[in-house]
């Protein structure tokens, strides 16, 4: 099969594009998938940049997104069948294969049905981002209608997805952007308040906006001084969640003075630690989501599609520019 893979760490250009061994057969609990389209995302870049942090196997087929037909099942495989159209993020840990290859094995418990009124591309955008946001909102903070978020970077990947969410429970929702163009995207998508932050500053906004109140929930994607900002911007008691690992140097006092609480979302934890229940709920959020995509309720903005033997200029694309939405790798028919 044509695959992108990599011998070692560094820039794109280690991203070599060739032939690799295809998968061989499904063991018991795995599903045989014909990619039709790859989501990229900055965790791909981390893991080129530095596999030696991660648990992965040389050479390297980087990738965690993708979108395809199933090819065949493994013999204790229920919900699915060869002709599927699935979508699914399982990043190429612990043995397993990355999703920037014309196949790939993925569990079965990490797989879901495509939404119907997607597209392949549009499908493989979306499962890190979904997954991501939800666990984030849903799960780390529990945000239900009434309450105000602050969602930084919302014309990003998880931002656009994260404020489509927050406005589906009925929350109030602040966001940031860095320009024009993004601000519009975000009052598209229903933001009620956009501040950019290159010519405002995002603490006087947001406690401006609400009456020096304080948001109940800040949702960080930027980390380091984006997250120090978030404890100046929430209400006492309230809540922070982050995507970043927060720096040795983060000051903690104002949310030990707000008794903020405070909590890390990471959609690999599943993965990384082999838990069962992690993975087939993030499953079942993909699941919700193609009900909510099938409904217009939600939708995923691409920004750029790439050729898979183009995956090195993707990458690049998106480390250069921070384009609105997500960018995707296609393999031609």
């Amino acid at each position: 099969m044509q695959a992108i893979f990599f011998h070692s760490g560094g820039r794109s250009d280690v991203l070599q594009y060739g032939e690799m061994p295809s998968p061989q057969y499904c063991t018991d609990h795995q599903v045989l998938v014909r990619i039709k389209a790859i989501g990229i995302n900055p965790i791909d870049i981390k893991i080129r940049t530095a596999p030696d942090r991660f648990p992965v196997t040389f050479p390297v087929i980087p990738g965690c997104d993708g979108a395809g037909t199933v090819e065949s099942v493994g013999t204790q495989v229920q919900h699915f069948k060869p002709g599927d159209e699935v979508y699914f993020s399982q990043p190429g840990f612990n043995g397993r294969q990355g999703s920037y290859a014309e196949y790939v094995l993925v569990d079965d418990d990490l797989l879901a049905l495509k939404p119907r009124s997607l597209s392949f591309e549009q499908a493989a955008a979306a499962p890190l981002v979904l997954i991501t946001a939800w666990e984030a909102l849903h799960d780390r903070t529990n945000l239900c209608s009434g309450q105000t978020i602050l969602i930084h970077a919302g014309a990003g990947g998880v931002g656009h997805v994260a404020i489509q969410l927050a406005k589906l429970v009925g929350a109030q929702v602040i966001t940031t952007v860095s320009n024009e163009q993004k601000a519009n995207f975000a009052k598209h998508l229903g933001a009620d308040h956009v501040i950019n932050y290159c010519s405002q500053d995002v603490i006087t906004a947001v406690l401006d906006w609400t009456n020096g109140k304080g948001v109940d929930i800040a949702f960080d994607t930027v980390g380091s001084n984006t997250l120090q900002s978030c404890f100046s911007c929430i209400k006492p008691y309230g809540d922070v969640v982050t995507i970043l690992q927060p720096t040795s140097d983060m000051n903690w006092s104002d949310a030990r003075l707000r008794n903020t609480r405070f909590s890390m979302e990471m959609m690999l934890s599943p993965v990384l630690l082999e838990l069962p229940e992690g993975k087939s709920h993030q499953a079942e959020i993909l699941r919700q989501c193609a009900q909510l995509f099938d409904a217009n309720q939600l939708t995923i903005e691409v920004a750029r599609v790439f050729n898979l033997s183009e995956a090195a200029d993707a990458q690049q694309y998106l480390e250069q520019n921070h384009p609105i939405g997500k960018i995707v790798l296609t393999i031609p028919s």
